[in-house]
């Protein structure tokens, strides 16, 4: 048995022409441990905009029906030799029933069910995923599971890395995200302190009224003052930037080392050897990670991406990590959108222009059968 659907693909050609289009596709009857997932729900993630929207002239590009044809820039497309010629099906995670699952014991467990996915092509009306990667949703809606995956394990993933590494307290930029205030709900749960970074008053209110404790404003003229007193606070030595172009890991960065050589007994010209660290998770900013080394001479920037970490976790971590996602759905692992918009919808002008954007706490979600 065979099922056909629309499902969004991404192709990029060598001149730097980027075509987004529905094709009809047909889906196979899922074998093994796969299950067959009409899709629902599916959230548009930051990391789903580089195969949609990064680097494109969204202003000039060419709409049609259920097609969009954009040109992206030069350098944009040149480093993505990969995959030119290659068309790249969209949208990393989502939720809808199981209606086929193949033979395996874990793929039959879930027929029938209501599940959350990451199938590597949400943006689509049907979908083949792995039934080890998904959660059953039990009596939750497609819409309160949709975000189940990418946010709240990346959150989580968070605070394992920070306990892992001996740290009790954490640094997080663009923190009024979705991702931000479940990691923010996290953290008080768990006893971690957190210095959100957020760059408007309301989103300053925002945190506060859920309770976190240390919230600075980088659009302050005094954001230096109030990021060393909430690092001196909570000792937070290690942080995760989602924006990664521009200064943002550098501030943060010579802010630890402002605390660390404060606390210095003995002048050092090399500054302090307190081990600061920045994770970058993100591209936010497309521009140049700018760093001015004047850090002491401890100090590391990383990439974070959560598929690794995921893989760096035992079986028993794992399931601790989809237990506590699942039982926090409606609470810790809430996610809120700001409209819902259908596939045909999602690529008309006024809708890419708009999520485009990545504006905090504005997330776009699909309803790829609405």
């Amino acid at each position: 048995m065979t099922t056909t659907g629309r499902q969004l693909i991404s192709t990029l050609s060598a001149d730097g022409t980027m075509v987004l289009e529905l094709e009809e596709k047909t889906f196979p009857q899922p074998t093994g441990n796969q299950v067959l997932v009409k899709m629902e729900a599916a959230p548009i993630n930051p990391s789903d905009l580089f195969l949609i929207t990064a680097g494109a002239d969204l202003e000039n590009a060419t709409y049609e029906a259920g097609k969009v044809t954009m040109q992206i820039m030069p350098q944009l497309a040149a480093g993505q030799s990969g995959r030119h010629g290659k068309p790249q099906t969209v949208g990393n995670e989502g939720a809808g029933e199981v209606i086929a699952a193949g033979e395996g014991e874990q793929a039959q467990a879930l027929l029938g069910q209501r599940v959350s996915c990451v199938p590597g092509n949400a943006f689509s009306e049907y979908a083949i995923a792995d039934a080890m990667m998904c959660l059953p949703l039990g009596d939750h809606s497609a819409e309160e599971g949709a975000s189940s995956f990418v946010n709240p394990m990346t959150a989580l993933g968070f605070v394992e890395t920070a306990k892992r590494e001996g740290q009790d307290a954490i640094v997080h930029a663009a923190a009024a995200s979705n991702l931000g205030q479940m990691l923010n709900r996290i953290c008080q749960e768990d006893g971690m302190s957190l210095v959100n970074i957020v760059r408007k008053e309301a989103q300053v209110e925002l945190l506060k009224d859920q309770g976190a404790a240390h919230v600075v404003n980088s659009s302050d003229d005094d954001y230096m003052k109030q990021l060393t007193a909430a690092i001196d606070a909570t000792g937070a030595y290690l942080g995760f930037d989602p924006i990664g172009g521009g200064k943002t890991s550098d501030t943060v960065l010579r802010a630890m080392e402002q605390v660390a050589a404060a606390k210095m007994t003995e002048f050092s010209r090399y500054g302090s050897n307190q081990q600061k660290k920045m994770y970058i998770y993100g591209r936010l900013e497309m521009g140049p990670t700018i760093l001015t080394p004047s850090y002491g001479f401890g100090w590391t920037v990383s990439g974070w991406l959560l598929m690794p970490f995921l893989a760096s976790c035992d079986m028993q971590t794992m399931i601790a990590l989809r237990q506590r996602v699942q039982d926090g759905l409606k609470t810790t692992f809430a996610s809120s959108y700001k409209t819902r918009v259908s596939l045909d919808e999602m690529l008309t002008k006024d809708a890419m222009m708009d999520y485009a954007q990545m504006s905090t706490g504005e997330k776009y979600l699909v309803t790829p059968h609405g």
